[in-house]
């Protein structure tokens, strides 16, 4: 049994009581997927309604613009979900390009398998709206940072969830997720270093 059943099991029990043994039906329809570094999971005008949770590696969503260059909406790595918000949501073909920017291993869910699933199992229904909640307020934390935040706290939002992600996603691709270029991405960490080190000699 996978780390990510195991997990997702525990989770369900806390969420509605739903012992492991009895979960047999919800699991029967996943799948672990691996990408290789560069492969993309959901092209954009794909109409899918997958949704995986990462067990391992990270996952890149972005745009290409009609300049050439391209955008990154969010990033998803160890311990989070990751769906087109189009095709689970709106039954919608994604506006995105979903790729792994290393090796991945996820569990992987049919969605219309899952509410299939849902209409026999009831039990499990807690399960899909902890799905559905993760993945809305993620992207309104993702919308709130841009209206409320200036880039430097978006960074340092950043650093607090995952400091490891930082160091392991190309600078372009963290500063286009901030809103900003790489030079401005730059100096905002140019800026807290010497923050940090002024404060360390002021103690």
């Amino acid at each position: 049994m996978s780390f990510s059943i195991s997990l997702l099991q525990e989770l369900l029990q806390e969420l509605s009581g739903v012992l492991p043994a009895d979960t047999a039906p919800l699991f029967a329809i996943t799948r672990m997927v691996k990408l290789e570094e560069g492969e993309a999971y959901i092209r954009e005008g794909e109409l899918t309604r997958k949704l995986a949770y990462i067990e391992k590696g990270i996952i890149r969503a972005y745009a290409e613009k009609s300049s050439g260059d391209d955008g990154t909406l969010f990033l998803r790595w160890e311990g989070q979900l990751i769906a087109s918000h189009d095709g689970i949501i709106q039954r919608q073909p994604s506006r995105f390009i979903y790729r792994a920017l290393e090796p991945v291993t996820m569990l992987e869910i049919d969605y219309d398998k899952l509410e299939e699933v849902l209409k026999v199992h009831p039990e499990f229904e807690p399960l899909r709206n902890y799905f559905l909640m993760k993945m809305l307020g993620e992207a309104l934390e993702g919308l709130e940072g841009f209206v409320f935040l200036t880039p430097e706290e978006r960074y340092l939002r950043l650093l607090d969830s995952k400091w490891g992600v930082v160091n392991r996603v190309p600078d372009k691709y963290i500063a286009s997720m901030l809103g900003v270029t790489p030079v401005s991405l730059s100096r905002i960490r140019k800026r807290l270093h010497a923050r940090g080190r002024k404060n360390e000699a002021g103690n």
